[in-house]
């Protein structure tokens, strides 16, 4: 399932001044993990493959071979500056995907278009297949600027190197700044992300 984004709210009027730990969460804001998770579900996202290249086993051997390519879908995406071009990227905690950035700094994002559901859907799964057989008959071509995989047929795609990683409970927010940005398709709509479904605009 697409990562939410790790985000916190004031407290409503009808919050007490004074901490309550919820039963059911362990929270001591008083709200649940149920509640907060069918609150932010009626925030529509857009959906982009996050992708990167696995080091080579040995960095000072220019001819090493490089490790596998991996990829996750996301729907907490967004830009955060344009002087310098700096974007945002939530990765849950511990995934391989945050584990992998931990260490690559060069990654990318391929914006999906409404026809890509398919490769969310293939990339969002739990208990997958290895990243390379979920790579196998999907359309991309390398980044010229991180090796990174940029699906065939996004609306967008952007490279991008890593500024800063930021712990926010159990999520990771990983800034990057872009270093290419390309407009690969122009046709069709964006992939949506609501109430726990993909859907398409209109």
């Amino acid at each position: 399932m697409p990562n939410t984004p790790p985000l916190t709210y004031p407290g409503s009027p009808a919050t007490p001044a004074s901490p309550l730990t919820s039963p059911a969460s362990g929270h001591a804001e008083g709200v649940s993990n149920e509640e907060f998770r069918a609150a932010m579900s009626r925030l529509a996202s857009g959906v982009v493959l996050v992708t990167a290249q696995e080091p080579p086993l040995d960095p000072d051997d220019p001819l090493a071979p490089r490790g596998e390519d991996v990829g996750m879908t996301a729907t907490a995406f967004m830009s955060v500056s344009l002087d310098p071009p700096l974007v945002l990227v939530s990765l849950r905690e511990g995934s391989r995907m945050d584990d992998l950035l931990d260490e690559q700094p060069l990654w990318a994002v391929s914006v999906l278009a409404e026809s890509q559901r398919h490769i969310a859907g293939r990339f969002a799964m739990k208990g997958r297949v290895s990243d390379r057989l979920l790579f196998a008959d999907i359309p991309y071509v390398r980044g010229e600027a991180t090796g990174a995989p940029l699906a065939g047929g996004a609306l967008a795609t952007l490279e991008c190197r890593t500024e800063q990683r930021v712990p926010a409970g159990d999520h990771t927010l990983v800034i990057g700044r872009v270093l290419t940005a390309a407009l690969p398709s122009a046709d069709g709509g964006p992939l949506a992300y609501f109430r726990g479904r993909y859907r398409q605009l209109g």
